[in-house]
C-alpha cells in the first residue's frame, strides 16, 4: 500500500472521528431532552400535556422523514451562518447534529418506555416529582438500553457522515468518492470501505461491553 494511501486513510479517519464526535454530543443535547419530554408528556405518565406530545412527535417524524442530503443543502445557509462557511468537517457537524437529533430522541423514547410502569407509579406513590422520576427512576432504569440506543445512533450518523463527504464534508465519505471514485483509484475504494468496516464494527462492539457492563453492575446478584 502506498505512503500516499496511508495519509489520506489517516486523514480522512480523523476527519470522520472528529464528525461524529461533535455530532452525537450535540444531538445528545438536542435529542435527550425531547426524547424525555415525549415520555414525560405522554397521557397517562407523570406530567401529561396531551398537545405538547403531538406537536414533539409529529415535529420529529416531519424532520425525520428528509433525506439526509436534502436535509444537509437546506441547512448550507444555517452552517455558514455559524462556522462562515459551507466546506469542511466543521460545517457538516451542525446538519448531521440536526439530522441525528429525532432519531436519537425516538431511541431515547423508546428506551424510557421499556421502564416498567410499577416503578414509576412507586415513586409517584412516595411523592416524587416529574423531573426526580426522570433523573432517579427513568434514566437509571434504562442506562444499558440507552448505551445500546446511543451506539446505534453513532453508528447512524458514522453513516451520515459519508453521505455529508459527497458535498464536501471531508472525511472518508469524500475520501472515497474523490480518490475512489472519480480517479478510478480501486485500492482507495476499498481501503476506505474496510477502514468503515472496522470503525463500526469497533464502535458496535465498544457499545455492547459497556451495555454489559451496566447491566452486570447494576442488575448482579450480591
Amino acid at each position: 500500500m502506498q505512503d500516499d494511501l496511508w495519509l489520506l486513510l489517516l486523514t480522512g479517519t480523523e476527519e470522520t472521528l472528529y464528525m461524529v464526535a461533535l455530532s452525537t454530543l450535540l444531538a445528545i443535547l438536542l435529542g435527550l431532552p425531547l426524547g424525555v419530554t415525549l415520555v414525560v408528556t405522554a397521557p397517562g405518565h407523570v406530567l401529561p400535556v396531551p398537545t405538547v406530545h403531538k406537536f414533539l412527535g409529529a415535529l420529529i417524524n416531519a424532520t425525520r422523514s428528509f433525506p439526509f442530503i436534502i436535509l444537509i443543502v437546506i441547512l448550507l445557509p444555517l452552517s455558514r451562518l455559524l462556522v462562515g462557511t459551507t466546506l469542511g468537517a466543521t460545517a457538516a457537524v451542525i446538519p448531521l447534529a440536526i439530522g441525528s437529533a429525532p432519531f436519537l430522541a425516538r431511541i431515547i423514547e423508546n428506551c424510557l418506555k421499556e421502564v416498567e410502569l410499577g416503578k414509576v407509579e412507586a415513586a409517584i406513590a412516595m411523592g416524587a416529582q416529574p423531573m426526580e422520576i426522570v433523573a432517579k427512576v427513568l434514566i437509571p432504569e434504562a442506562t444499558a438500553s440507552l448505551i445500546r440506543g446511543l451506539t446505534l445512533a453513532i453508528i447512524t450518523i458514522t453513516s451520515f457522515t459519508a453521505t455529508a463527504g459527497a458535498i464536501g464534508a471531508g472525511g472518508l465519505g469524500s475520501l472515497a468518492i474523490r480518490y475512489g471514485y472519480l480517479r478510478y483509484r480501486d485500492d482507495v475504494m476499498l481501503a476506505t470501505i474496510l477502514t468503515l468496516i472496522i470503525l463500526v464494527q469497533g464502535m458496535q462492539w465498544l457499545g455492547n461491553r459497556v451495555a454489559l457492563a451496566v447491566e452486570h453492575r447494576r442488575y448482579r446478584f450480591k
